[in-house]
């Protein structure tokens, strides 16, 4: 089942739940933010695959190309929310801009966001599940929609001034570009920790992939996010773990195989050592 709503400000709001999908826009003169509330999406980004689960959300420039993949024998629920080019440049002003310079009718550029997973919690986890409510409860009202895409796209600054402003602060380079450039490569070195966290993922794998050599990865890495690579993807799979014990029935050792671990025991026992309960006590507790 499919839900397009486009706003007369040339908004947009698709919402969809289905098990087999492919989607390439014909027109990508919008923002898209893709969200993903059950199962897994793959999104194609100028070549570049990731995956977007439940606890991520990617944001995507306008002019991007891309396309999205579903292929799941469970249905795959997902929202996105198209924001016009005009909406996110005024947006950005009004944010950004001191007041003199906004009644002087003075504008920025479009701007150009890190086109990377983001993690999607807090505020705009709120507001993209309310919205989410309202459209399957069948509330079509023009207004009320635009104020909630405002608010994603508000939460949406809080969750970059986070995830890029504050890290960008954190690298030890002089130059402001190269900063920018390090960060949008440690970006590409994440997202494909996140899409490949179930293989077995080498160093110099995700070395290649994001085009930094193996110690200035790690030391860059480390710099960016507060933890090593290898840090970085046991708390994924331990995230993924979480979200299968409590969506699905899958036995422990399907899930430890699903989750890219070998062996169940030292599984377990990271388990339990992160969540200070096991597995199975996890699951009866929070199991839907």
């Amino acid at each position: 089942m499919r839900y397009i709503k486009e706003l007369s400000n040339r908004n947009r709001i698709v919402s969809e739940n289905t098990c087999k999908a492919f989607y390439k826009p014909s027109d990508s003169s919008h923002y898209t933010i893709k969200f993903v509330l059950s199962g897994v999406e793959k999104c194609i980004i100028n070549k570049r695959e990731i995956s977007i689960f439940p606890d991520s959300f990617a944001m995507l420039n306008t002019g991007t190309d891309y396309n999205s993949v579903i292929d799941s024998i469970t249905p795959v629920n997902t929202i996105s929310l198209s924001f016009d080019t005009n909406f996110v440049s005024d947006f950005n002003d009004a944010h950004r801009l001191t007041d003199n310079a906004l009644l002087d009718g003075k504008s920025n550029q479009s701007p150009l966001f890190i086109e990377t997973l983001y993690p999607f919690v807090g505020d705009i986890h709120y507001n993209v599940m309310n919205l989410k409510n309202q459209l399957d409860r069948g509330v079509d009202n023009e207004m009320l929609m635009n104020e909630y895409l405002y608010h994603c796209l508000l939460n949406y600054y809080g969750v970059y001034q986070k995830e890029v402003v504050q890290k960008l602060s954190k690298l030890s380079f002089t130059k402001a570009k190269t900063k920018e450039e390090i960060l949008k490569r440690l970006a590409v070195a994440k997202d494909y920790i996140n899409s490949n966290y179930d293989k077995n993922v080498l160093l110099e794998d995700i070395s290649a992939c994001c085009c930094l050599s193996v110690n200035h990865l790690l030391r860059t890495f480390k710099e960016a996010y507060g933890i090593s690579p290898y840090q970085y993807l046991m708390q994924l799979r331990i995230s993924r773990a979480k979200y299968l014990l409590k969506s699905t029935d899958y036995p422990l050792s399907e899930i430890v195989c699903l989750i890219g671990f070998e062996n169940t025991s030292s599984f377990i026992r990271l388990f339990k050592q992160t969540t200070k309960m096991t597995p199975a006590k996890f699951r009866k507790e929070h199991y839907v």
